[in-house]
């Protein structure tokens, strides 16, 4: 069975990313920065809201309180907008701070799974797990074969020669000068051969 060389590169590139958690791990560490930022914002705002509602309780308070006024206060209908104003403000912001209490519980829970996962990532070595699975020597042996190489070794088991396969299905012998150090020129004549 035959590989297309082009296939086999774009195979190797892409697994090039599973091998490297360390990616995975920084974005989970700006995610957790993200997500302590924007938890001090809203609690910065949910306090600023929380004075806001105590000072308009207050506020709201204080006018029920004076509900027998002298001659100069406003009239009982303006009074009545006042308070009505005040009560609107006054649930827009319960309505603001509870919706921000929601928004910080999903954000919690959120930060708790991204801990979890960058925990679980911290633990998991792909590579040790990808080694187990498969020898690393066979796999080069078979990809190799796959792009039309096949190593020729001596009797003490250097690899002297290269059996090229082209394209067109013919097999060459290929001497190499130095198989521990290849050339470029040697490489390139490999790679001219197969695709020949």
């Amino acid at each position: 069975m035959s590989i297309d060389v082009q296939e086999a590169i774009k195979a190797i590139r892409d697994m090039r990313p599973i091998i490297d958690p360390e990616e995975d791990y920084l974005s989970i560490v700006a995610a957790e920065q993200k997500l302590a930022a924007s938890e001090a914002k809203r609690k910065k705002e949910f306090e600023e809201a929380h004075a806001n509602l105590k000072a308009l309780s207050k506020a709201l308070e204080a006018a029920r309180a004076s509900s027998t006024r002298p001659d100069p206060v406003p009239s009982a209908e303006a009074h009545a907008a006042a308070l009505n104003k005040y009560d609107s403000t006054k649930f827009s912001l319960m309505k603001a701070i509870s919706d921000m209490e929601g928004e910080i519980g999903a954000k919690e829970a959120e930060l708790a799974a991204l801990k979890e996962e960058a925990r679980r990532l911290e633990e998991y070595d792909p590579a040790v797990e990808h080694e187990k699975e498969l020898d690393g020597s066979a796999l080069r042996l078979s990809i190799y074969k796959a792009l039309g190489f096949e190593p020729v070794t001596d009797k003490q088991g250097k690899v002297t020669k290269m059996l090229v396969r082209s394209q067109s299905g013919d097999v060459h012998v290929v001497e190499l000068k130095d198989p521990d150090n290849p050339s470029f020129e040697d490489t390139q004549r490999l790679w001219n051969i197969a695709r020949s």
